[in-house]
């Protein structure tokens, strides 16, 4: 059997065709109207706006052939936008009609009562049986190998299907997100369908995939359990994320290796020659997907700022990583314009999709956060729509654009000595005594204060299309002594996208301190995994132990799936 992948031209791709390796198999990306009646196997993957991916495909010529195929009873499998493009259309991009196959229109999540994109690790709900005929698609137990109540997958999206009983017959599973529920995955006849991304949900994600690939095909066993619908009802079980991150860099040798930021000392004490050397980031990154990291992100600091973009290191790390690592990635740092030595200009939306396809599911922003800020609020607050920000998540979605944020604490006495920020009283007094803080963004790596602060930072970048914040403090990273609560609670507060603590963990009763006090989607840290003072297992064990929703670790997932 020939697979082929209908990839649209947007997102991270390769992380499927590495996990459809992976499996054992081999997958071809379709390039003309020909390769339809070649395919005996179709996966259409995506990421982005409903808009743009139906519009690529009809510029392509792939519309009428894509139907043809989904009607002559060939297995398609569609993934988030791949599974939206079956409906009459979307609320994201309204006029622009769908596949028309499911009757059904995308909508948009209620962003007042919840965060929005819906992102991270939730539960699938079976909504039917699955059938006993061999010979249809449905006898696959496609979803829950390991019980519904101890599977996850992994979302990050705006808009879904909402679960309606005109299309029942379509829905396999749904998930509560919140107040909503909605269709995590479809199956009728031949076509099956997730909005959820099985390439990046592990183990998990790895047997829903082997599941489809596998049928019909000799000698290859696929599960065909019938698993029934529990009676519990379907419900919100939308976990916190544990993410482990990689500050990377060259060392004196010319070597990749972890180490801190650049705005610290990268030199062992013992031997100021050295750059500190933490491990070498593939490898660190695969044990930590093992270890059960629910995201990766790595950081490329100082000492490869002028390479030209073709020889990016980071670049090859994500095409080395995304081979063996199944969870999200994210790439900061140097997402900016690039000029090459040799004076050849790239946009920042070159750079964002060149890592895209080399692996990374969503790129962050620091310094450049702060440039735009600052030039959106000279405009009035109003956006342009040619910054990073703007640009990259027009193409690429809300989702894939995270915003670094890098501040430090300015003590006043009053709110009247900074009339122009955004002050809070705090628990902890300045050196003077002071009782008022506010937070100064900063850029180049922390060594450059800007008169920006993290409220204005925030909000006028989720304003210009961010989809997530990842929040820093300078005054306690390195400090063990546990995240500042006061800055991630007002953070919170202040957006409707989802936040990352960062910064100052030391043990876990502080990822469990940070979860309750301030109800942030996700926790991140980096030294303390990185000695192994604290296994990412201890962090969810013991956020398990305290009742926090977190996503088991998966045994498994270091075993073949062959």
């Amino acid at each position: 059997m020939v697979v082929y992948l209908l990839d649209y031209g947007a997102g991270n791709v390769r992380s499927l065709v590495n996990a459809v390796k992976k499996i054992g198999h081999d997958i071809k990306p379709i390039t003309c109207v020909e390769d339809f009646d070649k395919a005996s196997k179709i996966i259409f993957p995506g990421v982005g706006a409903f808009g743009p991916a139906m519009e690529s495909l009809r510029k392509k010529g792939f519309v009428e052939p894509l139907k043809k195929y989904i009607a002559s009873g060939k297995p398609f499998m569609g993934i988030c936008v791949g599974m939206q493009s079956l409906c009459l259309g979307s609320e994201e991009n309204p006029g622009v009609e769908g596949l028309s196959i499911i009757p059904a229109t995308v909508k948009r999540f209620n962003d007042k009562t919840k965060t929005v994109p819906h992102m991270g690790w939730n539960g699938a709900h079976l909504e039917k049986e699955q059938s006993q005929d061999k010979s249809s698609l449905s006898s696959i137990q496609l979803i829950n190998h390991r019980g519904e109540e101890s599977t996850f997958y992994y979302f990050v999206h705006s808009y879904a299907i909402p679960y309606s009983e005109d299309i029942k017959d379509w829905v396999l599973s749904t998930t509560t997100y919140k107040d909503e529920k909605y269709v995590s995955s479809i199956q009728k006849g031949n076509i099956f369908a997730t909005q959820f991304h099985p390439e990046k949900s592990g183990y998990a994600g790895l047997m829903i995939l082997k599941a489809f690939l596998d049928f019909g095909e000799e000698n290859k066993e696929v599960s065909s359990n019938v698993v029934a619908p529990l009676s519990t009802p379907c419900r919100d079980r939308l976990t916190r994320r544990i993410i482990a991150c990689l500050d990377v860099r060259t060392n004196d040798q010319g070597d990749l290796v972890v180490t801190k930021g650049d705005q610290y000392d990268v030199r062992e004490k013992k031997d100021g020659n050295n750059v500190r050397n933490l491990g070498k980031p593939v490898d660190l990154a695969k044990r930590y997907y093992e270890e059960g990291a629910d995201e990766i992100t790595f950081l490329n600091i100082t000492s490869f700022r002028d390479c030209p973009l073709r020889d990016l290191p980071m670049i090859e790390v994500l095409k080395r990583a995304s081979e063996s690592i199944f969870v999200p990635l994210t790439i900061g740092g140097g997402i900016r314009d690039l000029t090459d030595p040799d004076g050849v200009f790239h946009p920042a939306l070159e750079v964002a999709g060149e890592y895209f396809r080399s692996g990374a599911d969503k790129v962050s922003i620091g310094s450049d956060a702060v440039y735009a800020t600052e030039q959106f609020i000279a405009r009035g607050n109003k956006p342009s729509g040619e910054t990073a920000i703007e640009q990259i998540s027009k193409v690429y979605g809300a989702q894939a654009v995270v915003i670094s944020v890098d501040p430090r604490r300015v003590y006043v006495n009053s709110p009247e000595d900074a009339p122009n920020h955004h002050v809070l009283p705090t628990k902890y007094p300045g050196p003077n005594g002071e009782n008022y803080c506010w937070y100064q963004c900063t850029v180049k790596g922390g060594r450059e204060g800007r008169d920006v602060d993290v409220y204005q930072l925030v909000t006028s970048c989720e304003a210009m299309g961010a989809g997530e914040i990842l929040c820093n403090c300078m005054d306690k990273d390195g400090t063990n002594s546990g995240f500042d609560l006061e800055l991630i609670e007002d953070v919170k507060k202040a957006v409707t996208i989802p936040v990352i603590a960062s910064s100052g963990a030391g043990k876990p009763e502080h990822f469990t301190e940070v979860f309750e006090a301030t109800n942030v989607e996700a926790a991140l840290a980096a030294g303390i995994f990185h000695r192994r003072e604290v296994p990412i297992v201890s962090v969810k064990e013991h956020l398990f132990d305290t009742n926090v929703p977190v996503r088991p670790v998966e045994k498994e997932i270091t075993q073949t799936t062959n």
